[in-house]
């Protein structure tokens, strides 16, 4: 009798921050940004590991609902049946302070307008990234 393979439907999504672990569940399919790309995982995806870079983190969980974070940049691993995501930052859609992102990117885009002799521009176009993607996941 041939042994028959059958491919699971859904695997478990961990996103932990700093602060904790802030999404655990269920998932059909994931969307992150790496460092060299988007890429996607399904259910029985090869294992690997990557670097995340600023964006957003989406999804289809189990139960039909999506899954929307932005992020700041970490590190995904795929192994089994579960992606592990260590984000320097993850922010559900839903919860993002739009006020704050907005601040954000003001101050980011003064410095970088009138940039004082010891400004760290990298640290100013980085903190610009992070507002722009925040503002951008958020609507706004």
């Amino acid at each position: 009798m041939e042994k028959v393979s059958q491919m699971a439907d859904s695997f478990t999504l961990e996103i932990t921050s700093p602060s904790g672990i802030v999404f655990s569940g269920p998932m059909k399919h994931v969307r992150a940004p790496g460092r060299e790309g988007s890429f996607g995982v399904l259910p029985s995806h090869t294992p690997f590991i990557t670097p995340l870079q600023v964006g957003v983190i989406e999804g289809k969980k189990e139960d039909g609902a999506d899954l929307i974070f932005a992020t700041s940049g970490g590190m995904a691993e795929v192994h089994g049946d579960k992606v592990v995501v260590l984000a320097e930052t993850a922010e559900e859609k839903t919860k993002i302070d739009i006020e704050r992102a907005r601040q954000s990117r003001e101050r980011a885009e003064k410095r970088l307008a009138d940039p004082e002799p010891d400004l760290d521009t990298e640290r100013a176009r980085a903190a610009l990234a992070r507002a722009m993607n925040r503002l951008a996941i958020a609507g706004s």
